[in-house]
């Protein structure tokens, strides 16, 4: 009878600590999912991602303009645009690509605000920053460009001058 007693709690205790597990389990299941667990956060970033890929799509035209308002001595024949969209840690929209088929050389970055409808910033490599020097802006000084040419190899100094419609 001492053995009964002993088994019947045993199976009591544990049936007590099951519920007792099941209750917070189930707790812990339901708070995660009001408080963002990891299913709503990645849900969350997915339609983050693809809101910014629409919006750099509808903003490329936006961004090409910009681009041929730089380029005053008409170097740029071909723009393309990377696949891949970005968001950064301030929530800019990252758009990446390359003019005249050449993205080792003439790459650029637009940054984007969503939904501000302007191109906030752009940057460029060096070379293709160096075809958007408007050299009218030094025709009293021409040993600036003189020197900036000097740092050219007699074929890259060619294509330069080529580039930007002085050859």
């Amino acid at each position: 009878m001492k053995n009964t007693i002993k088994i019947l709690c045993a199976l009591l205790l544990i049936i007590v600590i099951a519920v007792i597990l099941l209750i917070f389990q189930h707790d812990k299941q339901k708070n995660s999912k009001h408080l963002g667990g990891n299913d709503n956060m990645q849900e969350k970033e997915k339609s983050d991602q693809e809101k910014a890929e629409e919006y750099a799509k509808k903003m490329k035209p936006k961004i090409k303009e910009d681009l041929r308002g730089e380029d005053i001595h008409h170097f740029i024949k071909s723009i393309t645009f990377e696949n891949q969209v970005t968001i950064n840690p301030m929530g800019h929209i990252i758009i990446r690509g390359y003019i005249n088929d050449e993205p080792e050389r003439f790459g650029f970055e637009a940054l984007l605000m969503y939904e501000s409808g302007e191109v906030d910033s752009m940057s460029y490599d060096p070379d293709l920053s160096d075809r958007f020097i408007d050299w009218d802006e030094y025709k009293d000084e021409p040993e600036v460009k003189e020197n900036f040419l000097g740092n050219f190899t007699k074929e890259e100094r060619e294509q330069y001058l080529k580039d930007i419609g002085e050859k």
